[in-house]
């Protein structure tokens, strides 16, 4: 099976432009060469650039509709600042999908398909549980993680509207059903063997077990910049 369209967790190759802003905006005079070895080559070297303050600042009020890097760059400086911490490895990797799933679920398409080109569109989860349950092996294990990473995204970007919904509107969906929804999917998707194929256990682990701290940084980080 082809590896799927989210199952990323560490760096891609930086685009040209990536590599300028965040050399441009290094303190210092730089060695280019050497830092973009080091970027390309050392996972900590680029994660401390990441979380650094002054690449965070040069960021902060950038035009969102214009932005200087890519999105993926984009929201990972940002979820970084919104979940400040001492990371492990693990941590790590859980972020870098994390960053990449909201680039990829930023085109709307891509936020309503169970994989990239499906023809069917999912608006609720309780139609994807539906899916879910009619799939084949393969096709389930794709379902389970779409189900749990939408939840995860709509938990936390979309977190105040799902609670204004509910107080306001009497709607009966809260932060909890999301919750329930993301962890149990995220840990059965973990299980599969296509999870093990993909590299993806481990960080699924990471995300059921954690799910709460991963959606509250996500709801900070929008928050903060998407919806100030």
């Amino acid at each position: 099976m082809q590896t799927p369209d989210f199952a990323q967790l560490s760096h891609p190759a930086l685009p040209p432009r990536d590599i300028n802003f965040l050399l441009s905006n290094f303190p210092g005079q730089v060695d280019v060469p050497r830092a973009v070895t080091e970027m390309g080559q050392f996972f900590n070297t680029l994660d401390s650039i990441l979380d650094a303050d002054y690449i965070y600042k040069a960021l902060r009020d950038a035009d969102t509709l214009d932005l200087p890097v890519s999105p993926q760059l984009w929201f990972e400086v940002m979820l970084r600042h919104a979940m400040p911490a001492r990371r492990n490895r693990q941590e790590q990797h859980a972020l870098h999908y994390i960053a990449h799933l909201l680039a990829l679920f930023g085109r709307t398409e891509r936020l309503r398909q169970v994989q990239a080109g499906d023809d069917t569109a999912y608006d609720y989860l309780v139609d994807l549980v539906a899916e879910e349950q009619a799939a084949q092996t393969q096709r389930q294990f794709i379902v389970q993680a779409h189900i749990a990473n939408y939840a995860l995204f709509l938990g936390g970007v979309c977190a105040e509207w799902i609670e204004h919904r509910h107080r306001y509107a009497n709607r009966p969906v809260t932060i909890d059903y999301y919750r329930d929804m993301g962890a149990s999917r995220f840990h059965a998707a973990s299980k599969h063997p296509l999870a093990q194929e993909f590299g993806l256990s481990n960080t699924y682990r990471e995300l059921a077990q954690r799910f709460d701290y991963y959606r509250e940084g996500l709801e900070k980080m929008a928050a903060t910049h998407l919806y100030h």
